[in-house]
């Protein structure tokens, strides 16, 4: 009786292990996005790493109404990194600027307002009076600064975008893609201030005492900045020929997500399925972070260069994104010469980063300098050496 009711014990035990290993086996693996697209077009991008989790009609054309805006930021966060401009800047805001309808901050012309507060606008209220003020006075006039938009559009690979204004207002020529939002999103993300900007939620007092309409009611017109865990930008969109559309950004541990929803049939369905598309994406996948941005990886030597050592730092940030449950097999290994020799320009490729499975490279990042490097002249060779003389050659 007791080998009886031993031989049930264990094949109860083992009927549960093989489920409980079914069912672990089934949790860990990624499952694939069966959630209804509405939308015209929907991308979910990892945005460290770079990588295409999801895509459909991601490479149609579409009109993305104030999704633009994203470009008009990513010029001002970069003019703002080279000292072009300054946060502190006071921008003089002209007629045709005050004239523009739609989402405004209902600026008159006059007006002189700092440049971080007309960001802001447009960060958070899609202002389009702000936009085009930031684009005067930035590059002269909006036509010259949508020349801007359209060369920085072609840098980033954002090979199906035309730009004919810095507002998204309407016109048959001025369109974009899903892909190339998210190129564009995921070159924004990489500037700290714009969370600072894309994560205020309300100021019923903006422009207080700034304006000659005396002051604002601001309030974001991104809902998922208040609703969706990790959620702190990007931008939405709307005009009757565009539908509805955002570029939304969550960021949870060391791995970020965009979802661009473009020409959706409603306001609701657009943040529904950016939600679909972030919960997709954080419930099967995770980041593995290997480099920062700039990061110092080496110090090489620099023959006959003004200076004698420079840092080589990392172009930008190196990662791996890993199916959640399984276990990733990798090496990195870094490909730069014995020394350099001057002279050097500031961000000189000089070798390469790289995540390595095998022989195959998984990911691969450039190594620069981190600083221009002049070549020394003869009398400056010539001391050089006589110090190396004088401490080694006696």
């Amino acid at each position: 009786m007791k080998t009886k009711d031993s031989r049930l014990f264990c094949l109860i035990i083992s009927f549960t292990l093989i489920f409980c290993l079914c069912l672990c086996t089934s949790f860990n693996q990624v499952q694939a996005y069966d959630q209804t697209i509405q939308s015209r077009a929907a991308l979910l991008m990892e945005a460290h790493a770079g990588e295409i989790i999801f895509a459909h009609n991601e490479h149609e054309k579409l009109f993305p109404a104030s999704v633009t805006k994203i470009m008009t930021l990513l010029l001002a966060l970069e003019a703002l990194e080279t000292g072009e401009i300054g946060l502190e800047d006071e921008v003089p805001v002209s007629g045709n600027a005050a004239s523009f309808g739609g989402s405004t901050l209902f600026l008159s012309q006059g007006d002189i307002v700092d440049l971080e507060s007309l960001l802001i606008g447009i960060t958070v209220g899609s202002g389009n009076d702000a936009a085009v003020a930031v684009a005067e006075y930035m590059a002269g006039s909006e036509e010259a600064f949508v020349e801007r938009m359209n060369k920085r559009a072609l840098e980033l690979g954002m090979k199906n975008t035309n730009f004919v204004n810095c507002t998204g207002l309407h016109h048959d020529d001025h369109y974009t893609t899903a892909y190339d939002v998210a190129l564009l999103s995921r070159e924004i993300v990489k500037y700290p201030r714009f969370f600072n900007w894309s994560k205020i939620w309300m100021d019923e007092n903006f422009l207080e005492g700034k304006i000659k309409s005396e002051k604002v009611y601001l309030s974001n017109t991104n809902r998922l900045i208040r609703s969706y865990q990790g959620c702190d930008g990007i931008k939405t969109g709307f005009t009757n020929e565009s539908g509805h559309s955002i570029s939304a950004s969550a960021l949870r541990g060391e791995t970020r997500f965009i979802a661009v929803v473009l020409n959706a049939p409603s306001s609701d369905i657009r943040y529904e399925e950016a939600v679909n598309l972030l919960n997709y994406g954080f419930a099967n996948y995770s980041n593995i972070p290997l480099a920062g941005k700039k990061e110092v990886v080496a110090r090489l030597a620099v023959e006959k260069g003004t200076l004698r050592e420079v840092d080589v730092v990392t172009s930008d940030i190196l990662c791996l994104l890993v199916k959640k449950g399984e276990e990733p097999h990798y090496t990195t290994e870094i490909v730069l010469p014995e020394s350099l020799e001057a002279p050097l320009s500031l961000e000189e490729k000089v070798g390469k980063m790289r995540v390595m499975e095998g022989e195959t490279v998984l990911k691969e990042v450039d190594l620069e300098v981190s600083q221009e490097v002049k070549r020394a002249s003869l009398p400056q060779l010539f001391r050089r050496y006589m110090e190396i003389w004088l401490k080694f050659g006696r």
